[in-house]
């Protein structure tokens, strides 16, 4: 066995006992026990127990008694095992694809308050999510929790949401408050997504400038800059259009300039 749901270190008795039996193939040998433990409401291991049959009973292909031992594991308001159980509900329904039926079990998970479940369980929901202000709102609750895994997955996604959204201010400000919680991987891609963040907001001040520029050379300098940052983000076609601005501008001192910015290869010390 394999499942998450039974790696928690057990003591010797029946509960381990079941446990050996499922890892060497013996479900119903497993079962048998593992029922007999959740059924005694005084027992100290009913909850546990109850989690290890949902399992077990999963495998043997009983979908319909593996939920009933999990609802019954989550009953019990463990702080472990009931959040366990509500877990293992929860990605029985996204397996199915009930979508609904998913979303109840992990805000059950939440409702626990088993602090180590709450990332996983506002990631699923921002999944499961039926809008972006919801995503958004579930993502959020996600980082705040702060795991290095999950939270730090919730704010990649959170800024990817945001940066499609035309939000690079706020993306960034994700980011740069997630950064001291990553670890490995993710600080790296927090930090690629944040220096994209920030070529999305020189595109605004670069394009600002441009608007509201009074002078030939600085309006040149920010048309070049624009014009060539916006390739970095996909968007040549949106660069092409930023140079025959500059270059059929009525201002014939800004269009030489601009023309002159053109033809040469990039930007040098000094702009």
């Amino acid at each position: 066995m394999t499942s998450p749901e039974l790696d928690t270190p057990l003591t010797t008795g029946p509960l381990e006992q079941a446990r050996r039996l499922a890892e060497s193939g013996d479900l119903d040998g497993a079962a048998a026990i593992f029922a007999e433990l959740a059924a005694d409401p005084q027992g100290s291991d009913s909850a546990q127990a109850a989690v290890g049959l949902a399992v077990v009973l999963e495998e043997r292909g009983d979908v319909a008694g593996a939920r009933a031992a999990a609802r019954a594991a989550l009953a019990t308001g463990h702080p472990e095992y009931a959040a366990q159980a509500a877990c293992h509900l929860a990605r029985g329904f996204e397996r199915e694809g009930n979508a609904e039926q998913a979303r109840a079990a992990w805000q059950a998970v939440i409702g626990v308050g088993t602090a180590a479940y709450l990332p996983l369980a506002h990631l699923a929901l921002a999944h499961l999510a039926a809008g972006e202000e919801e995503a958004e709102r579930e993502l959020r609750a996600a980082i705040s929790v702060g795991d290095p895994d999950l939270s730090s997955r919730a704010a990649r996604e959170l800024a990817e949401l945001l940066l499609d959204n035309g939000e690079p201010g706020e993306a960034a400000a994700v980011l740069v408050e997630a950064l001291p919680l990553a670890e490995g991987a993710h600080e790296g891609r927090l930090r690629v997504l944040l220096g994209i963040a920030h070529l999305e907001l020189a595109c605004a001040e670069f394009a600002g400038a441009v608007e509201f520029g009074q002078e030939a050379e600085t309006s040149a300098l920010a048309i070049e800059l624009l014009a060539r940052t916006l390739p970095l983000r996909g968007r040549t076609d949106d660069a092409d259009q930023v140079w025959d601005y500059g270059l059929t501008h009525a201002d014939e001192e800004l269009a030489a300039q601009v023309r002159l910015r053109l033809g040469r290869d990039s930007l040098g010390p000094g702009a």
